[in-house]
């Protein structure tokens, strides 16, 4: 008798014991959610990218700064060559603009030979017309403008850019891959170097004429890469638009994947401007 008495006392628990679960889990739940209520949610935010002017409180400045926080919209495109996209960089009229300047003075595009090179052996891998305009030139003052504009972007002095280089691709022209640095054992001794570039797209392109960058994340490098192809990372010109990418490390090498060129233009035509900017003052 004592031995069932155990065993029915034993099948009496467990529903017990469920019961308690259950209620516990119920108390716990809507606990939480209680609590839950005066809890803050925090969600992700887009960083502002416009023109911050009158948003924020302007810090001091000194003899050589400006009045009020700005920001430009960017996008990086990639790391390995670090470039930087700056969508709606100029505007429309600001291009026409430079067009305009730029037409009456195209000549075909010119190449820095290597050593060996001749202007034979290098035919048909630049097929541009271009001019170059410096910023004192331009009375407009527009690319004055951008070119203060590249310099906030850049964080690179405008003293040490190069002059605008304004180039025009027509149907089948383009640019074969290649450095805009100069590797001195290539080209001998530099006094002093490229370490950036930044394109700034002066027309829209129906077809073709993409920026590309063939050893973009390290891809083809000591492949044998045919430097005619058209392969990569490749950006579509936009008319406003601009693209940043360094040629250098921060330490002063060559960042090999910084290889680009110019696709092809297959319909329309192509502008670009060029500001190429260095490890020196220019005195251009």
């Amino acid at each position: 008798m004592k031995t069932k008495t155990k065993r029915s006392k034993s099948k009496l628990g467990l529903p017990v014991v469920v019961l308690l679960c259950s209620l516990f889990f119920l108390v716990g739940f809507y606990a939480s959610t209680l609590l839950s209520q005066n809890v803050p949610v925090i969600r992700p935010r887009l960083r502002m990218l416009d023109v911050a002017d009158g948003e924020l409180d302007a810090m001091p400045h000194g003899v050589t700064g400006e009045s009020s926080p700005q920001s430009i919209p960017f996008q990086v495109l990639s790391w390995k060559p670090r470039a930087v996209y700056f969508p709606n960089f100029a505007t429309p009229e600001q291009c026409k603009s430079i067009i305009e300047i730029a037409k009456s003075r195209l000549k075909p595009s010119s190449l820095a030979l290597r050593k060996g090179e001749t202007e034979d052996s290098t035919k048909g891998t630049r097929t541009s017309s271009g001019t170059f305009i410096s910023a004192s030139e331009d009375k407009t003052g527009v690319l004055d403008f951008i070119e203060q504009k590249i310099a906030r972007a850049t964080m690179l002095p405008k003293s040490h850019g190069e002059a605008f280089n304004v180039l025009r691709y027509e149907i089948g022209q383009k640019y074969d891959s290649h450095y805009d640095s100069f590797n001195p054992t290539e080209y001998g001794p530099q006094m002093s170097q490229r370490v950036a570039s930044f394109l700034l797209y002066l027309s829209d392109v129906e077809e073709g004429g993409e920026t590309m960058f063939p050893f973009e994340n390290g891809l083809q490098v000591g492949s044998g890469y045919d430097y005619k192809k058209c392969v990569g990372l490749k950006v579509k010109p936009r008319e406003g638009d601009g693209i940043l990418f360094y040629s250098l490390f921060p330490n002063g090498t060559i960042d090999q994947t910084s290889l680009h060129g110019s696709c092809p233009v297959i319909a329309g035509q192509k502008w670009v401007a060029t500001k190429w900017i260095r490890d020196q003052v220019q005195t251009v």
